[in-house]
């Protein structure tokens, strides 16, 4: 049926594609920042975490021969605004990059591992030293999640939720008007009664800054008449019966996006995305929201998600019958109609989705677009039980207007 679909719907694409000027789809014009982005930031860093896991955690009744604990982590700026040259706010994600394990509990010959993930919201206060060089020091609310263990049913590790002060700070480079370097510290604080010991991040990596483009450029890159679509309203089709291979070679083999323990067996997504933003000729930033009914591969379950989301488009190929690109959306706020699906716990109703697509704007009037993607919901360990949802090939056409 959804083979079928697909087939059905390729067809109407190969007949819309054809040029028809007349109807030609409204080129977008936002070649400036929107005020609501003008002057925010993304960033990324990486480094080493500390915390003092030692199998003290574990049960009165369990011991481990060996507890691993991995020290590379990241810390993922999600959003920030700078409201003056001195003082900002943003929304942090932090995780390691493994997870602590617990090896041969009670001689049972296993490796057990338990997520954790932190995340927080921030006030950073600046202090320029010199033009390129400036200290900050931020604080705000933290969140630290910890799954827990279970063996024949009884319980190893109790899971661990709270919230506390969020305290770091650091150096700052300002390599050019729009890339920021930084070498940041990051601590959290503990809970002995949840034996969840403090975290501390120590980190490098950048800042993205949007900044004000001046109003020549603007113009020049509206006036080049380079195509990027305004609006695109869309229709996407799931299917499992190609098996999960993308998912999996994305997520181990090329580690660039993420797996999930539910499989959905078949999904109808609906999508409309508008341009915010877009250089002259290789990159869009787009806002988008989706409503999408799903049935799971094992139980076959229905649930819904209502996703609101950012999007990432580079084109990589521009030609007269078709601009080819890829795409990339990372942490669209969420909403799970059921929160256990084939026996997991998904965690709770608020979620995450993210995707990643290649596709193709097609035709000389350039109004339907067509994409092949995978996708994945999860709550990033914000909550204790996260049974994150995999989502295979998706098939989606879409018109330009």
């Amino acid at each position: 049926m959804v083979l079928r679909s697909a087939l059905m719907a390729s067809l109407i694409v190969a007949a819309l594609a054809r040029p028809s000027a007349a109807q030609t789809p409204a080129a977008s014009q936002a070649t400036q920042y929107p005020p609501f982005l003008t002057n925010s930031y993304f960033g990324i860093n990486v480094g080493l975490i500390h915390y003092g896991f030692s199998g003290q955690e574990l049960q009165p009744g369990f011991q481990a021969a060996s507890v691993d604990v991995p020290h590379v982590a990241a810390r993922i700026d999600l959003f920030g605004h700078e409201f003056s040259k001195h003082l900002s706010a943003q929304v942090i994600y932090m995780r390691p990059g493994r997870f602590v394990a617990y090896n041969d509990i009670n001689g049972d010959q296993q490796r057990r591992q338990v997520s954790t993930a932190f995340g927080g919201v921030t006030l950073s206060s600046s202090w320029p030293i010199t033009s390129r060089f400036s200290l900050y020091g931020e604080g705000g609310w933290g969140v630290t999640s910890r799954a827990g263990l279970e063996i024949d049913g009884r319980t190893v590790l109790e899971r661990a939720h709270f919230g506390g002060a969020l305290l770091g700070g650091g150096v700052t480079y300002h390599a050019t008007p729009t890339i920021d370097v930084l070498i940041s510290a990051t601590y959290l604080p503990g809970r002995q009664s949840q034996h969840e010991p403090a975290m501390r991040l120590f980190t490098t990596g950048f800042r993205y800054n949007m900044r004000k483009l001046p109003e020549a450029e603007a113009d020049e890159n509206r006036r080049a008449g380079v195509f990027f679509p305004a609006n695109i309203a869309r229709v996407g089709l799931t299917s499992g019966a190609l098996g999960y291979g993308a998912n999996t070679f994305f997520s181990s083999t090329v580690p660039i996006f993420w797996g999930g323990n539910v499989r959905t067996a078949h999904g109808v997504t609906f999508d409309f995305e508008r341009n915010v933003f877009h250089t002259r000729k290789r990159f869009a930033f787009d806002l988008g929201v989706s409503a999408s009914t799903w049935t799971s591969r094992d139980a076959q379950q229905g649930f819904r998600t209502l996703s609101a989301y950012p999007l990432f488009r580079f084109m990589l190929w521009r030609t007269q019958p078709a601009d080819l690109y890829a795409s990339y959306s990372l942490a669209g706020p969420s909403y799970l109609s059921r929160t256990f699906i084939d026996g997991r716990d998904t965690g709770a109703h608020f979620t995450f989705q993210d995707f990643m697509a290649i596709g193709a704007f097609l035709g000389a009037a350039r109004r339907v677009d067509v994409e092949l993607g995978i996708k994945h919901f999860s709550n990033g360990n914000i909550f204790t039980p996260n049974a994150a949802i995999r989502v295979p090939l998706t098939f989606t056409v879409g018109w330009m207007f």
